[in-house]
């Protein structure tokens, strides 16, 4: 009898998953494993609200196992120990999982490959649709620094097609362990309107979203109160979803179903990226020089929704309600604390990671990087108007009310500028002064100990 662990990690599904379609097929009895690393939940990277997503992605995860035979084992410790345990005492030959792109992820495949007495399978094209290595310059180099010729090249790699789940999965005699509750990875409540994780919500998300919504999406993915997005890249980013099954689920029969694919290349993109530079997490992957401003009680104006500039504000609260921002606005936010208030694209980032529930960091890391002017963006020096922003992507004002009620009050386009308003109806708002002043040929902060 043969045995083979499938160690899920960011793949947390049983449609189109490599790991377990290649352990079920390739041995007589699987383990299903997940390990609960304190070197994760320690550090303050899983913040609650992917703390609450996760639990519930490995309680569906469980489910949909158990249906077909087996259960999910869980073990709450180092990686490789845990791994090398289950080896010894199960005789495992084989164990299989998903291979990743960042420092830490890197760090841990080199470990089980090194530390294992079995045969360690990484698995490419499982978290990515397009696998990191498999797509490099004509010219030389270890990946593409510019989106556009990627993209191309992107286009022409053939995709494997999505593989089935396992019909039936047989376990070894052991005891599977209990699934983790949220409060057991993060503490802290998460946000109000999350969204709910597990497989079953992604697949039922994805079907809505492939049968006509997508199909909007060229026209409509920039309206702001419209929010027409998928909202699928929480279930991308912990893999309750599968990438390639997305793409071929999405096709390209229309305009919108084209552009949402070449969002999963921008994605597969920065994957690429970071696995050949996994230092760009924490360091600028274009250095240019930049004296970054450091304005504590600034930043926190920013992280709390407090600049005066509504559709900053609005895209912050946005973020603090549901664990998640529109792309428009985070383009929006990340702009105006790089490129308006000068401050460390690094901080932006922090942030982002703890609250986002689709907090990556490679998506997360290197979009900051490239609004910051220090990644891969031929325009370094481009910065994003907030006042031309919000005239354009939010015309009448409606996701500024709906996220901004200070300002709920004000009709149309004048909620932009409160600061504007007649004296009388100013005098009744909660809201701040904005906290940098805009109008002028070069910015001024209204801290006078600062200046620009």
């Amino acid at each position: 009898m043969t045995v083979a662990v499938a160690l899920f990690t960011r793949d947390l599904r049983v449609h189109d998953n490599p790991v377990l379609h290649a352990a079920a097929t390739g041995a007589d009895r699987v383990i299903p494993l997940f390990v609960l690393d304190p070197a994760i939940t320690g550090t303050g990277f899983a913040g609650p609200n992917r703390a609450d997503f996760l639990a519930l992605s490995l309680a569906d995860l469980d489910d949909a196992l158990r249906a077909r035979g087996a259960a999910l084992v869980v073990r709450r410790g180092d990686p490789r120990q845990e791994l090398a345990e289950l080896v010894a005492e199960h005789d495992v030959t084989d164990v299989h999982l998903a291979a990743d792109v960042s420092g830490h992820a890197q760090r841990r495949q080199d470990a089980l490959v090194d530390g294992l007495d079995a045969r360690v399978h990484l698995h490419d094209a499982s978290i990515t649709a397009v696998a990191p290595g498999a797509i490099t310059p004509s010219g030389g180099g270890a990946h593409f620094a510019v989106f556009t010729p990627y993209l191309r090249r992107w286009q022409e790699t053939g995709q494997r097609s999505p593989l089935p789940p396992p019909d039936r999965l047989r376990m070894p005699d052991l005891d599977p362990g209990k699934v983790p509750e949220a409060a057991e990875i993060s503490s802290g409540d998460p946000a109000e309107d999350l969204v709910g994780g597990g497989e079953r919500n992604g697949r039922s998300l994805l079907s809505e979203w492939a049968d006509g919504l997508v199909d909007d999406y060229s026209s409509g993915h920039d309206d702001l109160a419209g929010d027409r997005t998928s909202r699928l890249s929480p279930h991308l980013h912990f893999g309750t979803l599968s990438p390639t099954e997305v793409v071929h689920r999405v096709g390209t029969r229309t305009q919108g179903a084209q552009e949402f694919v070449r969002q999963v290349a921008w994605r597969d993109f920065h994957h690429q990226v970071l696995a050949a530079n996994p230092r760009t997490s924490i360091e600028d992957y274009r250095p240019r020089g930049d004296d970054w401003r450091d304005a504590p009680e600034e930043l926190r104006a920013w992280a709390e929704g407090r600049t005066g500039y509504p559709i900053v504000d609005a895209g912050m609260r946005q973020l603090l309600r549901e664990g998640w921002m529109h792309n428009r606005a985070r383009m929006i936010t990340a702009s105006f604390l790089t490129k308006t208030l000068h401050h460390d694209w690094r901080a932006g980032a922090r942030h982002f990671l703890w609250h986002l529930v689709d907090g990556d960091v490679a998506n997360n890391q290197m979009n900051w990087q490239w609004v910051a002017g220090t990644g891969t963006d031929t325009r370094p020096n481009r910065v994003l108007n907030p006042q031309r922003q919000a005239e354009r992507y939010d015309p009448r004002g409606d996701y500024v009310r709906r996220y901004v009620p200070e300002l709920r009050g004000i009709d149309g386009p004048a909620v932009h500028a409160p600061w504007k308003l007649p004296d009388d109806q100013r005098r009744g708002l909660s809201y701040p002064e904005p906290i940098v002043d805009l109008d002028f040929g070069r910015r001024r902060f209204l801290d006078a100990r600062t200046s620009d």
